[in-house]
Parts: C-alpha cells; structure tokens; sequence
C-alpha cells in the first residue's frame, strides 16, 4: 500500500453531513504528460484547467514521464494554491506524482485507504483505489487508465470488479481513461456492467478541439449516485491537452441507503 499526503489527513472523520451537503464534483482529466496541442509542456496550463473544474476530488492520466525515471510532471503547488486540491501520494519516488501514470487530488477530507492495481495486459498500467472520507460523506474512487488493446482491457476492467468486491461497502466511482469507444456489445467495458448497471452513453472527450469519441469515463454504484456528467470545454482546454476533462455531480445523499448489502452480491 502507497503512502499518502499527510495533508489530506485528520485525527477525526468529517461529521455525518446533512442531504443539503451531499454533492461531490468529481473530474476526470488526461493531461497527456502535460503537453498541449501546441506541443508546449506547460504545467500551470494544466493547473489552470483544473481549476476551472471546480471540482472536489480529480483524477489525472499521464502525469508522469513514461520512459526512464517516473519523475512527476505536474505543478503541484500551483495546483493547490488555485483550485485547493491536494495530491495523493502514490508514487514509489520521491519525485513522482502517480502510479502507472494515474493520480488524485482531493480538496478536504481524510484517506482513509488506498491500493496500487497493476494491471494486466502486453503494456504497463496500473490503477488505485482511494476510500476516501469526505465531509459529504464516505466515497471509494478507482483512477484508472486502461489499455489499448481490447482483451487487456477486459481483464482490466475484471481485475478492478475483483478488487472492488473484496472491499467494504460505500459509494464506489471508477473513473478515469478507459480507451474504449465501440457502444453496446462490442464494448470491452461490457464487464462493468455487472456493478454499474447498462453503460450509458458518455460525452465525447477526444479530440480536444472537436471531440467525436468518448474515451474517458465517470461510472458510478448504487444507481443514482451519478447524477449528470458533463464534458468541460474552454479556450484553455481546447488546446492544454488532446483530451477534454470530464466533470461529474456526485450525490452521496441517494447513495446511502443502497449501500448496506455488500458489494460481492451486488457485482
């Protein structure tokens, strides 16, 4: 199990909220190493980006250098003196920002656990798994990027609904990349459906400029927790990255009282 930011936590979980509270803005961004269309490396573009999400938990594609040493590519400073998120420490260096490339920002509330996946599949990806308390209430989110071949993504997305049935039962969102864009049977995210009931349509991520494909996801358990999800556009992040982000509402409120039986039966 990977450290995380001592910021993040406190000697106390946030107090239960009240339904007025409930609602989480969650965002799902692939940075693609922070390199624009103009092909700039410009880290504070991406913060920037971020920040316009106004979001309260976000996970991050490509964060990291892919070859050599992972060393991290972010601005995080800039990202948590703009937008208030902090980063989740997952790295195995010092220096790196996230595992397999994925990361997480979290504005307020406590880690409360946290697992690295190692994919499997003919390239290296990985995901992690943060429980989260918030002070909207308790919520698990998988961060992923999945592969680019279909069978490796159908052991992915197998390997995640293990992992997530052996934990205890909350609010559970699997978001982040997901490389598919083939609709209905032919979906290698056809498996998630197990948990997260029929996969509906997303919105278009990539390209940026135009998008046309919906590679990038925002799933969510027991149904109803996702309440709208929305693809973020802007003259910022039309040219930061080749992906939109994509921003979710999150409704804790309608969450709990589904959530008593455990997630095995439910998967």
């Amino acid at each position: 199990m990977a450290p995380y930011d001592a910021s993040l936590s406190t000697e106390t979980l946030p107090e239960t909220p009240t339904a007025s509270v409930r609602t989480v803005v969650v965002g799902s961004y692939n940075v693609h190493k922070c390199v624009g269309l103009d092909r700039r490396f410009d880290p504070v573009r991406i913060a920037d980006v971020v920040a316009e999400l106004d979001a309260d938990v976000v996970a991050l594609q490509e964060v990291d250098r892919r070859f050599g040493r992972r060393s991290g590519l972010l601005d995080a400073e800039t990202l948590r003196r703009d937008s208030g998120l902090h980063l989740v420490h997952v790295s195995d260096l010092p220096d790196g920002h996230g595992w397999h490339g994925n990361a997480l920002l979290v504005r307020d509330g406590t880690v409360t656990r946290l697992r690295r996946l190692t994919l499997p599949g003919a390239e290296p990806r990985g995901a992690i798994v943060t429980e989260l308390a918030l002070p909207a209430g308790r919520l698990r989110v998988v961060a992923a990027h999945f592969g680019l071949l279909r069978r490796c993504r159908m052991r992915q997305a197998a390997m995640i609904l293990d992992e997530i049935a052996e934990g205890e039962s909350m609010p559970t969102l699997l978001v982040g990349d997901l490389n598919e864009w083939r609709p209905g049977r032919r979906s290698s995210l056809q498996p998630l459906g197990a948990l997260f009931g029929p996969l509906q349509a997303s919105p278009p991520s990539f390209p940026a400029p135009l998008p046309l494909i919906s590679l990038d996801r925002i799933l969510g358990w027991p149904q109803g927790v996702l309440r709208h999800v929305e693809v973020h556009r802007s003259p910022l992040s039309r040219i930061a990255s080749d992906h939109l982000p994509l921003k979710a509402r999150i409704d804790l409120g309608v969450a709990l009282p589904a959530v008593s039986a455990p997630l095995s039966e439910a998967a």
